[in-house]
């Protein structure tokens, strides 16, 4: 705070509205990663004890997934939690106020809505890895003001499968997931070789979080060390971004207001995108495991 009033992130603004993405040290309190940690930890336990995907959220879909090839009592992989938020006060604390949700009302202004909320894990050799796509497509909006932040709850490495980002894809087009008649949820094996020769790699100290628009080509590769790297995952939109799709990861949290206030007006913008799939798997890294493209 200055004056009373709270710091403007100035430069970080301009950086991601040129980039697409920032990387924001601290985003989370020591308590709060504390928290969150704590409750993964819990879940990392229990899913020793399950053989396969378990848990429900609102559609009837497991909350939370396994990668069953590899996972065991001894050596568990539970990959994805999805709407941690329902189930943990430590994570709904976090999507109702964080540093970099501040951040995110600098740059979409000032009424702030929350979309969804995730845990991704990549366990110590567990083999996750995520192909290049874009977010938007999986969750069309009335306009494109639509963040993804990521905290990271480890230390993000070079080896342990940090995300990779493309930057300025944000200004690019939409590109197609659907190949062959079937929703991949990546794009094409011609346009993911290219992304490779321009990714850059989004490394932290636990805490800190990348913030990363909606349009931002992006994709991670496997964590191939002894140590873990786990996302919790927040998306948030303009209040005035109205979905045109179901949420993929419905939630009695879909639409709560986290910054600002409700208007009740909607926003347009002009762009074109092929509706996406809504998915029958657990999750998206199985509507994934249908694409051809290796990482």
């Amino acid at each position: 705070m200055e004056n009373g009033k709270p710091i403007k992130n100035t430069n970080l603004v301009e950086k991601f509205q040129k980039d697409g993405f920032v990387v924001l040290e601290n985003a989370l309190t020591d308590s709060q990663l504390s928290a969150l940690n704590s409750d993964l930890s819990m879940w990392v336990e229990e899913s020793r004890r399950n053989e396969k995907p378990y848990g429900k959220i609102t559609d009837g879909r497991p909350r939370f997934d396994l990668q069953l090839d590899t996972h065991s009592f001894e050596n568990p992989a539970l990959r994805r939690i999805t709407s941690p938020a329902e189930i943990s006060q430590a994570c709904l604390d976090v999507v109702k106020d964080n540093k970099a949700l501040d951040l995110v009302s600098e740059i979409f202004g000032p009424n702030i809505k929350h979309w969804t909320n995730k845990i991704n894990l990549k366990l110590p050799s567990s083999g996750t890895e995520v192909k290049f796509h874009q977010d938007f497509p999986y969750e069309p909006h009335s306009n494109e003001d639509l963040m993804t932040v990521l905290f990271f709850l480890d230390d993000v490495t070079l080896e342990n499968g940090p995300l990779e980002v493309v930057a300025g894809t944000h200004n690019g087009p939409l590109y197609s997931l659907w190949h062959d008649g079937i929703f991949t949820g990546a794009v094409s094996e011609e346009i993911e070789v290219e992304c490779k020769t321009k990714a850059i790699s989004c490394v932290g100290k636990a805490g800190s979080a990348c913030l990363m628009h909606s349009k931002l080509m992006h994709g991670s590769k496997s964590n191939k060390t002894k140590s873990a790297r786990s996302l919790f995952i927040v998306s948030y939109t303009a209040e005035d971004a109205v979905k045109l799709t179901e949420n993929p990861l419905p939630s009695e949290l879909d639409g709560m207001i986290v910054r600002g206030e409700k208007t009740g007006t909607v926003r347009s913008t002009s762009y074109s995108v092929e509706l996406p799939e809504y998915p029958q798997e657990v999750s998206f890294f199985d509507q994934q495991s249908k694409s051809k493209n290796t990482v």
